[in-house]
């Protein structure tokens, strides 16, 4: 899919389709209004009759209405005044996308103009149209022998964005919805390749393979040097596959030396069984996304990148495979974390938090502002969340007001969840310092929060944001997802955290 933005009166454009958009009624306004002048007189008797609401991703396609140099017209539904934002533009430009794309028009205008008279808006609307485009865009079919690897160019489906009113903070914004989706999309095919085809070493060259062009650095240690740095949960769990386990670092400058980093870290298995503890076998082929985390803190990095945004961060994954094979971790066995601290591991499948001891060992290391890290970490959280809101854990105060500052600028979902003393003690060992389950029943994502915790040097502010709802199948939800693939959550979260410190 191709999509540009034209700085033109929408009146003096020639193109198959044209899509505007309209408001459902209100208070203000009694009945529903087309935004389009000349298009809203044209279809009164529509709008009289209800055929035309304005409901929220209401789509009505008039073909042949030939309407100027267009031949057809989408109407768009965005619901009332009230309920228009960044977010219900970027659901609504999806629905665009996918009516167009259902019709077979091969080309279409969207009326940016008619969206906002607002200068103040149009630029967050002209990021999230750009985002809204990108995201509802991507699909995963590179696997299939039907699809078509050398589309034609007239085959591609096109949008233009056209507005009069393009200035230079406009244009900005655009160009980052433009390239926040595409980094969304590159961490979503990640997370989408089966196990076969996305191993640790695999994750690791798609890093370094993405990371050209744009100022990262990116470093790869494999299994000797991982071994080499005493980074005993990550070698523990790989020690059941015969796929090398990887550990990547990857590095941003975009401020002064002198400046501390901000450090995003992420969970990389690459295919989980759960071990010894082995997982049940229906749903399993999903664990191919259990490296969701560490494909969107890849992803958060190319986007930081590609911005230029003017401060240092540093995204580190954590990378392997959790198999059942004859050296792998049993039940009971003890193993030491980078920075010391022993955990006896009573559950195989719990394995996330033993790779991400070692990486929160080595941020701790960096001296940074902050550490963040991501991980489809525990069903606990599925369990109290669903597919609609990212849990995150923290106890500094600050660090809760940046997130939530982020989170309300991406239009992604997050909830505040509880982390206690209680819960570190719960985590406490028989044989070790810690066991890697708990000792109590229930909350068992702020169980797994309180164990990474202790990996996280003292004073340094930290969060956890457990995905494992999130970091897949959730299009039933947001429009712009594939309805079973990865989401690529939290990465627009992410880069809007990361600004705050700049």
């Amino acid at each position: 899919m191709l999509f540009d933005l034209i700085n033109k009166d929408i009146e003096t454009l020639t193109c198959p389709a044209l899509v505007v958009f309209s408001k459902a009624a209100s208070q203000k306004d009694k009945s529903a209004k087309v935004t389009h002048t000349e298009l809203g007189k044209k279809l009164a008797n529509a709008i009289a009759e209800k055929t035309i609401t304005g409901k929220a991703l209401e789509t009505v396609l008039y073909r042949e209405l030939n309407y100027k140099n267009y031949r057809h017209v989408l109407v768009v539904g965005l619901g009332k005044d009230s309920e228009i934002d960044h977010e219900s533009i970027r659901q609504s430009i999806a629905a665009a996308f996918e009516a167009v794309k259902g019709a077979g028009i091969k080309e279409a205008a969207i009326h940016f103009d008619g969206l906002t008279t607002n200068k103040k808006e149009s630029s967050s609307f002209a990021k999230a149209v750009a985002e809204g485009l990108g995201l509802a865009s991507y699909i995963f079919d590179e696997l299939k022998s039907s699809a078509k690897k050398d589309a034609k160019a007239e085959d591609q489906l096109s949008f233009h964005v056209v507005t009069k009113n393009a200035d230079k903070a406009f244009k900005a914004a655009f160009q980052e919805g433009v390239i926040l989706g595409s980094c969304v999309n590159f961490s979503r095919r990640l997370g989408d390749l089966p196990g076969n085809l996305m191993t640790p070493a695999i994750l690791a060259d798609s890093a370094v393979e993405g990371a050209k062009g744009s100022g990262l650095k990116v470093t790869v240690w494999d299994k000797a040097r991982i071994k080499k740095e005493k980074m005993g949960g990550l070698l523990g769990v790989s020690n059941g596959s015969d796929q090398e386990p990887r550990f990547i670092v990857m590095e941003y400058n975009g401020a002064a030396k002198t400046k501390k980093p901000v450090v995003f870290v992420g969970k990389g298995l690459t295919f989980d069984c759960g071990g010894i503890s082995i997982k049940p076998s229906a749903g399993m082929e999903e664990m191919k996304y259990d490296m969701c985390g560490g494909a969107n803190v890849i992803g958060t990095m190319l986007a930081i990148a590609k911005l230029k945004l003017k401060v240092n961060v540093v995204g580190l994954v954590a990378s392997t495979e959790n198999l059942i094979g004859p050296s792998a971790t049993k039940p009971g066995d003890v193993h030491t974390a980078r920075n010391g601290k022993t955990f006896e591991v009573n559950n195989t499948d719990a394995e996330g938090r033993l790779i991400l001891a070692d990486a929160l060992s080595y941020a701790t290391e960096q001296e940074p502002q902050v550490i963040v890290d991501a991980a489809t970490l525990t069903g606990a959280m599925v369990v109290a969340l669903g597919n609609t809101h990212t849990g995150y854990f923290t106890r500094n105060n600050a660090l809760k007001g940046k997130v939530e500052k982020a989170a309300v600028a991406s239009g992604e979902w997050v909830w505040n969840m509880p982390l206690t003393d209680f819960h570190v003690k719960d985590m406490k060992g028989v044989y070790a310092d810690l066991s890697n389950m708990s000792s109590g029943k229930g909350a068992g994502s702020a169980t797994a929060a309180a164990f990474l915790e202790q990996f996280v040097g003292e004073g340094i502010p930290w969060a956890h944001f457990d995905i494992a709802g999130t970091g897949w199948a959730v299009g039933n939800r947001l429009n712009y997802c594939p309805k079973k693939g990865a989401s690529g959550v939290m990465i627009r979260t992410f880069v809007e955290l990361a600004k705050q410190y700049v």
